[in-house]
């Protein structure tokens, strides 16, 4: 590990790929849809409407990768592969959560803006 002390303001600062990481919407929605306890992939795919197999594949991979996540192969026939939280994909539960209950909480407020706009916009 480097001396140097992260700043997110600087666009070379590894501290951006993390942002990106933990602010991308599908790791929003599969840190906290992973909450409850180790999920099967079929059991994600459906809690997280909208998500191709591809795109939740990926997800899940880099989330693997930055050690929010552990895969676990079961050697049963069909194959069973169930994932979960790690001790470190947990820790980022309360800031998504939070996030998460601001974006319902402000959803109409945002929408009236939303709406506004558009209709200056139309003027």
């Amino acid at each position: 590990m480097s001396d140097f002390a992260p700043d997110p303001f600087n666009p070379a600062c590894p501290s951006r790929r993390l942002l990106d990481r933990i602010g991308d919407r599908w790791t929003v929605l599969i840190v906290v849809a992973l909450d409850p306890g180790p999920q099967r992939f079929g059991a994600l795919a459906s809690r997280v409407g909208g998500i191709s197999q591809k795109m939740l594949t990926q997800t899940l991979r880099s989330l693997e990768r930055d050690g929010f996540v552990t895969r676990t192969a079961y050697p049963e026939i069909p194959p069973r592969v169930e994932y979960a939280l790690t001790p470190l994909g947990r820790s980022l539960l309360g800031p998504l959560r939070a996030l998460e209950e601001w974006a319902v909480t402000n959803l109409p407020a945002v929408a009236s803006h939303q709406q506004g706009y558009a209709a200056a916009a139309a003027d």
